[in-house]
């Protein structure tokens, strides 16, 4: 007889194993499917690694700048490139052990294998098709395995996979995905990295800083076009001064192979084709999401674009049948998919007061330096949609733990409907923006206004500071500038 449950999640990434123990806390029996790793592509092979990189980025860029804060280091800083990638790995490794344990914890059953729908509350787990990849995380003891389950609610969260180009595929030598990129066993002497959305820009701002010459081609007019425009000239001023190229309105049209290098083709606007030849290729012309070899096909589940299609808490069009996270679409970002689980779990639970997430409060963060973090619409988009805005700004270079910090190059950026004052936007650059956005977004949430925000009362030596300045100068009220 097939082991039934309440819920089974398909997929342990951070909105499968946060959903699963969610359910738990609430009291359904709960179980999750896992065919690789727990933590899912984030924990193993996205978000955390790679701030462990950036981090070490970031210490070899102030070490070699070490003079301007009146300190000598007696001979050269150099980056042992296996050393980056083990603190890195083991990182991943800490964090997946601990999400076993979490699993445990709340009395979630964890099955190892393949998931497969075969009919509205059934799933069949099969042998994995990507066994566990790393070593020093082999596949828990005591897990259940291959077979029959059931259950009254399944929810999809199978995550996503880097995006290919046809004729440009990654081949794991020559052209590179974020895998590749997150554990090289040399450090390459030039790359190109196609797509300038965050994964791009991260590893361009990484390779940098380890002395890499770095080739970013965009096919947008502005590199992380999400982003607001001013916000990103003045991050490509800074990444250029950095020694990054960087090439918009711009495609790698073709990619020519050597014994041990790539030769891109790269077609401008107006058609001109400049050839560059480096060490490596990186593909991050984005993401999609994992939909296939689940069944979903034959129990008629409605997709597009390569994603489920699911309604304000979850529900597909199948009964019983739920998606979240990435497979479920944009934005692919892991803190939307916890969230998007929670409010799936929670409405399936009877909780009262679940609302739909509001997609337009959902904060971005880009960890290349500088770092890049918004909530919102953009100035550009505020006008599209007609409304009367008012802007304020506050630069870097007129706060005092800034300047203290040696970090005294960026911006802060609000926008506030001009007839009510709500704040609508807002977006950063600078160091430490991806700590700081969070406060907005909680302003945001609780719909303040800016009378609100300027009575609020911010910390002195802070870069907080800077947020209050900008609401300040949105009203024509600026302090210190």
């Amino acid at each position: 007889m097939a082991q039934s449950y309440d819920v089974i999640i398909i997929g342990s990434g951070p909105g499968g194993y946060v959903t699963a123990i969610r359910a738990a806390q609430l009291g359904l029996k709960t179980a999750i499917v896992e065919r690789e790793h727990l933590g899912g592509i984030c924990l193993n092979w996205g978000c955390i690694p790679t701030k462990a990189l950036l981090r070490s980025a970031e210490i070899l860029d102030h070490a070699n700048h070490a003079k301007a804060y009146g300190l000598t280091l007696n001979g050269t800083m150099t980056a042992d490139v296996k050393d980056v990638v083990a603190r890195s790995r083991g990182v991943s490794a800490r964090l997946n052990g601990g999400v076993a344990f979490l699993m445990k914890k709340n009395k979630v059953d964890v099955i190892w294998g393949e998931a497969k729908l075969t009919k509205p509350g059934e799933i069949v787990v099969g042998p994995s098709s990507k066994p566990a990849v790393q070593p020093q995380n082999p596949v828990p003891k005591g897990v259940l395995g291959e077979g029959t389950y059931t259950a009254k609610h399944i929810i999809v969260a199978t995550g996503a996979r880097p995006r290919a180009l046809p004729g440009i595929e990654p081949d794991g030598k020559l052209i590179w995905t974020y895998f590749e990129a997150m554990k090289p066993d040399f450090m390459p002497k030039s790359i190109v990295v196609m797509g300038s959305g965050a994964i791009g820009i991260e590893f361009a701002s990484f390779y940098r800083s380890m002395g890499v010459d770095v080739t970013v081609i965009e096919l947008m007019p502005n590199i992380m076009p999400v982003e607001d425009v001013e916000i990103s000239t003045f991050a490509r001023k800074q990444l250029e001064k950095r020694g990054l190229k960087i090439i918009t309105e711009a495609k790698v049209s073709k990619v020519e192979k050597g014994a041990n290098s790539i030769t891109a083709h790269v077609e401008t606007k107006d058609g001109k084709v400049q050839q560059i030849t480096a060490d490596r290729l990186i593909s991050a012309v984005g993401v999609q999401g994992n939909i296939e070899n689940l069944g979903l096909e034959a129990l008629g589940v409605k997709t597009d674009r390569g994603c489920i299609v699911i309604d304000g808490y979850g529900k597909t069009n199948v009964p019983g049948l739920y998606a979240i996270g990435d497979v479920a679409g944009p934005p692919m970002l892991a803190h939307k998919a916890e969230h998007e689980g929670v409010i799936c779990v929670e409405k399936i639970a009877g909780v009262p007061g679940v609302h739909p997430m509001d997609k337009a409060k959902i904060p971005g963060c880009t960890y290349c330096n500088p770092q890049v973090a918004s909530v919102g619409l953009t100035e550009a988009k505020a006008k599209e949609q007609g409304r009367e805005i008012r802007v304020g700004r506050y630069n870097f270079n007129a706060n005092g733990k800034a300047i203290a910090l040696g970090e005294d190059q960026g911006m802060i950026k609000t926008i506030f409907d001009k007839k009510t004052g709500e704040l609508i936007g807002a977006h950063m650059v600078g160091a430490e923006v991806t700590e700081l956005i969070q406060g907005f977004v909680v302003a945001m949430n609780l719909e303040t206004t800016e009378e609100e925000l300027m009575h609020t009362i911010f910390p002195h030596p802070t870069l907080s500071e800077m947020m209050k300045e900008s609401v300040l100068d949105a009203y024509g009220r600026v302090l210190n500038a």
